[in-house]
């Protein structure tokens, strides 16, 4: 059984891990994107980061008839995409450009196939009180990453050097997912 500590713990590291890439994405769209506009945009991607998380509980209910231990095997997810980002890490980033709320909120859904990978055996794997408890740290970690993207989006030096180097923190990133996914579902 796990405590409420080591909870909040895989919780931050889960959330930290899979919007990583994302952070940096954001905050290079505040650089294009007007102030007055900020608060629409920053309310698009929290719909979007809350649409996916709805995702993950509902796919991880729907998984309840198979063993818990099975489960673990999602961790075949972050490990493709950890070996994805290890073999495009040389890979120039994307121009950013302007786009609105809407934009936002479909690219935040479009960059979510890793925040399911983990967040779907995450949610399932340790029962309803635990996975209250990650939903709630992952709302209070939403909100910080919507101010500190809104803080780095004026030193756009930040994140400039955030976006270039990024990828090679990910492979990492989704590996250590991986081993986290089979720790939690009790899968080693």
């Amino acid at each position: 059984m796990h405590t409420i500590l080591s909870v909040i713990v895989v919780a931050v590291l889960a959330f930290v891990g899979t919007m990583f890439d994302n952070f940096f994405a954001f905050a290079a769209q505040l650089i294009v994107t007007e102030k007055k506009r900020f608060r629409r945009v920053s309310y698009a991607q929290a719909l979007g980061v809350a649409t996916l998380l709805v995702l993950a509980g509902g796919i991880g209910s729907l998984l309840t008839p198979i063993p818990l231990p099975w489960i673990g095997l999602l961790c075949l997810a972050p490990w493709a995409l950890a070996w994805y980002a290890w073999r495009h890490r040389d890979r120039a980033p994307h121009e950013v450009f302007r786009r609105g709320a809407l934009t936002t909120f479909v690219v935040t859904l479009a960059l979510g196939g890793d925040n399911l990978a983990v967040w779907i055996p995450l949610l399932r794997a340790d029962g309803i009180a635990h996975a209250f408890v990650t939903v709630v740290i992952f709302a209070a970690m939403e909100l910080l990453f919507i101010v500190s993207a809104q803080w780095i989006s004026g030193r756009p030096g930040l994140v400039a050097w955030g976006t270039k180097h990024a990828p090679l923190f990910l492979p990492w990133l989704y590996f250590s997912l991986g081993v986290l996914i089979l720790i939690e579902c009790g899968s080693l």
